[in-house]
């Protein structure tokens, strides 16, 4: 009987991955199953702080699918708790890590492709001035691509709520819940035509230091 993580990887090497996801997943499969193990055993936890893991491809690490799994997890909770609302709208910064912008973008396409406005920043900007972004904008969450203090190897995903702190009871469980039925690629809604996603920056920028020094 296969190991549960090899099954787990050779579900990756179907056609709902890229190219390059599958290549580098044959390559594990054939000769480094000590990483293959590491980077399949389990799924990388959603917790409370959100997502945080090595980056590389599997289900136990930060990728553009466990983020785009996690993004729509986030996504259809906000839709069930905000569903009076004509659109909701989220924030999103991310930090100068390795694939930050990538996985910023995957998170906005995400939350636009599902019916979301978006609001992404043009270029790294701090955790304290997403928190203003979301308040600023009349945003009902957003999310900061980082892993704080952690080694290079990693990056990390944390969800905010509408009144710009990261997530908390009873939002926090609830969103895990969302997560951890996403459990497939084919489950997330990954591109829309006409995304709603403006791009910000300088004025936002302004106003954020304006507020803060008065």
């Amino acid at each position: 009987m296969k190991p549960n993580y090899l099954v787990a990887a050779e579900s990756w090497l179907s056609d709902e991955y890229d190219a390059q996801t599958r290549e580098r997943v044959r390559y594990l499969i054939d000769n480094d199953r000590k990483e293959l193990e590491e980077s399949f055993y389990r799924h990388l936890e959603f917790g409370t702080g959100g997502l945080r893991g090595i980056m590389g491809v599997g289900t136990n690490r930060m990728n553009k699918y466990t983020v785009g799994m996690a993004t729509q997890g986030v996504a259809n909770y906000m839709k069930a708790n905000f569903k009076n609302l004509d659109k909701i709208k989220v924030a999103i910064s991310y930090d100068c890590r390795n694939n930050s912008r990538e996985f910023a973008q995957i998170t906005a396409n995400v939350f636009a492709a599902n019916g979301f406005r978006v609001y992404l920043f043009d270029s790294l900007r701090p955790t304290p001035e997403l928190s203003y972004t979301i308040r600023h904008f009349g945003c009902q969450g957003g999310v900061m691509i980082t892993a704080s203090h952690n080694p290079k190897e990693y990056n990390g995903y944390k969800a905010y709520w509408e009144d710009g702190a990261q997530v908390t009871s009873p939002h926090d469980t609830n969103i895990i819940d969302q997560v951890l039925k996403i459990t497939s690629p084919a489950q997330v809604l990954f591109s829309c035509e006409n995304p709603d996603i403006v791009t910000i920056g300088e004025d936002v920028d302004k106003a954020y230091l304006k507020d803060i020094s008065t």
